[in-house]
């Protein structure tokens, strides 16, 4: 039996990848911090399921704690390693920048140094869209230069793919960097946009639409993210066999790869299926466009399909009737 290490396992897109994992007969480790960025119930409950099925194992520990890591990886000596732990935000990121350095550098540092003292046969490390910055070429292809980044969130990871691609370098370290673009999906964050929307709306309040709704982004369905992640897994990076439209480094066994549904949508049209899963119409307040805020991200995922065959493709529409579904039933509306 394969054995998956996922940081972050108690996370949004941690739990949906090592639930699937589990069911394709992996052990997994999962290790998560359990920190008050939102709601700890969501992060408890969701590894209450996960320790519901065979071969999990719940660790919980902070990233950047010395060592750590190395003798986790010393015990589990995993075979395969996604990299999902991080202090998330945008907007926090400017209050709060000091706890993006600890979780995003020192803690992927640490996990870096473990991979290098335990080599597992991939590593996989969760960047994000926001990387691409400034950049008006669309849609985004993942050998675009990203050296525009508009949050300090944003520039913490791009920091992790330097950081990755020297590890690689250095030791012959196979890491994939994974950019994934807005997610959205029963079990999500509350302070996602889709969470946000669909409390208000069904307790009659307003909801606050920045940049007066002049927004669009490339939504990905929690689903369709994991099916990439996972088959990813599978396609290890090596320098001696690229494929067409390849983001492999020339020195290096690393490569970055999109995955995102391929199509952007407007943020009105975003709220708009949310009221429709809701049945009522929202109150909106229109207010100016939030510093660290991007107008507009699309994803071209060419690659993801090259290498795994993978097509995210799921409509908004019917992506957010299952999360406003799990949103009823999970709280009771």
């Amino acid at each position: 039996m394969k054995t998956a290490f996922i940081t972050g396992s108690a996370g949004f897109i941690g739990y949906f990848t090592a639930r699937a994992l589990l069911k394709a007969g992996w052990r997994v480790i999962g290790l998560d911090a359990m920190s008050d960025y939102y709601d700890v119930r969501l992060k408890i409950r969701r590894h209450e399921m996960l320790e519901q099925m065979q071969n999990f194992v719940a660790i919980t520990g902070r990233l950047e704690t010395p060592g750590l890591l190395r003798g986790l990886f010393e015990t589990h000596k995993p075979d395969l390693v996604i990299h999902l732990a991080a202090q998330a935000g945008v907007r926090h990121s400017i209050d709060n920048p000091a706890s993006y350095v600890q979780a995003n550098l020192v803690g992927t540092a640490e996990l870096l140094e473990a991979a290098r003292a335990f080599p597992p046969a991939h590593t996989m490390l969760a960047s994000t869209s926001s990387v691409y910055g400034a950049n008006t070429e669309m849609p985004y292809l993942e050998t675009h230069k990203v050296d525009t980044q508009m949050s300090f969130y944003a520039a913490t990871k791009k920091a992790t793919e330097a950081m990755g691609h020297s590890y690689a370098h250095l030791y012959g370290l196979p890491i994939t960097m994974f950019r994934f673009f807005t997610v959205y999906g029963p079990w999500g964050r509350p302070d996602m946009a889709h969470f946000k929307f669909t409390r208000a709306i069904l307790n009659g309040e307003p909801i606050e639409v920045y940049n007066h709704g002049n927004q669009q982004r490339d939504f990905t369905y929690i689903d369709d993210l994991v099916t990439g992640i996972v088959a990813l897994g599978g396609a290890v990076p090596d320098p001696a066999a690229p494929v067409a439209g390849d983001s492999m480094s020339p020195v290096a066994p690393f490569r970055v790869v999109n995955i995102g549904n391929g199509a952007p949508v407007k943020l009105m049209d975003y709220i708009a299926a949310i009221e429709a899963a809701c049945g009522q119409e929202a109150e909106k307040v229109f207010l100016d466009a939030q510093p660290g805020d991007v107008p507009a991200t699309w994803a071209d995922t060419a690659l993801l399909q090259t290498l795994t065959g993978a097509r995210p493709a799921t409509d908004v529409r019917v992506g957010l009737q299952h999360f406003v579904e799990w949103y009823r039933s999970y709280y009771k509306v």
